[in-house]
């Protein structure tokens, strides 16, 4: 029997476990995985998306949510310090990116922070209250309504 490992299906999806949807986007592929990033849970409705985006500033960056989409995009600015700097080795990448993340109905983007090289996008689950699940209480038996019973037509 073979085991199956879902892990890839799920990095770029955040709270819904549609696997039509997943499938889908996994036989697209991802291309590029630039920039690094990591989904964190923080609570029971809380995520945190972390990206990896030293060397760029935040007005290089935007954030983007559109139809249950997250784009997250960096632009390079050649013209700017980097034109003027010769570098012998460069180890840390800044080109453009763009990064789409797949976000169920119930996922809010709740903010954004950029410390320290990482970029921070918060996520909240909103669960309407009419999807939530409700507990029924258990009542006393209601009595049985009485039964008419018919005659019984005799076989002859």
């Amino acid at each position: 029997m073979r085991a199956y490992d879902f892990a890839p299906l799920l990095r770029s999806s955040i709270g819904f476990e549609n696997l039509n949807r997943l499938v889908d986007f996994a036989t697209r592929g991802e291309g590029d995985a630039y920039p690094p990033y990591n989904i964190e849970k923080l609570g029971e409705d809380a995520y945190r998306i972390s990206m990896a985006v030293a060397g760029f500033t935040r007005d290089e960056l935007d954030i983007v949510v559109q139809d249950n989409m997250l784009v997250i995009t960096g632009r390079a600015d050649a013209s700017g310090e980097d034109a003027a700097r010769q570098f012998l080795h460069r180890g840390i990448a800044k080109r453009a990116f763009e990064r789409r993340f797949q976000l169920a109905d119930t996922i809010k983007v709740t903010g954004a922070g950029y410390e320290a090289g990482l970029l921070n996008i918060e996520l909240t689950r909103q669960v309407p209250e009419h999807k939530k699940p409700r507990k029924i209480e258990i009542g006393e038996a209601t009595p049985a309504q009485p039964t008419i019973e018919g005659e019984r037509a005799e076989a002859a």
